[in-house]
């Protein structure tokens, strides 16, 4: 008797769980679907900024997507030139429904009009492979290189002659155990050299960590591949 008790408590208890899952799911499913047509209005309108932010934001609320979402993240993101995460969720979109894909004929046609755009990233100077553009580094002025005290020398330019302990003389002791003293051939008698380091300027100069000796760090605007003159950044 107490068998068929625990077996029908353990029914009850597995058909509640199935319950509470499927709202749980279906609440999920409803709140994705709301997020898509809020998308999906937003760029009937052409108000692609507004698409863009649902979108993201349902990327990271971590709920299921729906199959067409990076078709029309990919459509959303080409009208923003941001065509190289277009081109990245449009290829995710192609490998995930194929040919099937509801919207594969509107993939297609939008994978051949990335070309240009793709192409000009490519082709780009003024622009990293994203199609951002580059602008001054902020850290080294554009020289790709940073002038600092140097560490060695402690901006002196010289250091102690380690032979002969900065004193210019070297002590040796003769066959005769008589000690005698001579002038330190490495430092010609000074007790000093030209820091090895700095070459003697004071200064440490290496190639900027920021920038990493290019000398141009990547802006947050999209490249319009023109050679233009702005705030923190100049044609070279």
């Amino acid at each position: 008797m107490n068998s068929l008790i625990s077996k029908i408590q353990l029914l009850l208890f597995a058909a509640l769980f199935s319950a509470v899952s499927l709202a749980e799911a279906q609440v999920n499913l409803g709140q994705t679907d709301r997020w898509m047509k809020g998308a999906l209005a937003a760029m009937e309108r052409k108000d692609y900024q507004t698409a863009n932010s649902i979108f993201r934001n349902l990327i990271e609320s971590g709920l299921p997507l729906p199959d067409e979402m990076p078709y029309y993240f990919s459509e959303t993101l080409f009208e923003l030139g941001q065509y190289d995460n277009s081109s990245n969720f449009l290829n995710k979109y192609l490998e995930l429904t194929g040919f099937k894909g509801e919207n594969y004929e509107g993939a297609k046609d939008l994978q051949a009009r990335l070309k240009a755009p793709l192409a000009a990233i490519e082709s780009c100077e003024l622009c990293d492979r994203r199609g951002y553009r580059y602008q001054t580094c902020f850290t080294c002025d554009g020289s790709k290189q940073i002038e600092q005290t140097c560490n060695y020398c402690k901006s002196k330019g010289i250091v102690g002659c380690s032979r002969c302990a900065a004193s210019g003389m070297i002590k040796k002791v003769n066959v005769f155990n008589i000690v005698e003293f001579f002038e330190c051939e490495r430092c010609s008698g000074k007790g000093r050299l030209t820091c090895p380091e700095c070459a003697g300027s004071g200064k440490e100069v290496s190639d900027c960590k920021t920038c990493s000796g290019s000398g141009k760090i990547t802006s947050d605007s999209i490249c319009d591949h023109k050679p233009h003159v702005h705030e923190g950044e100049s044609v070279k």
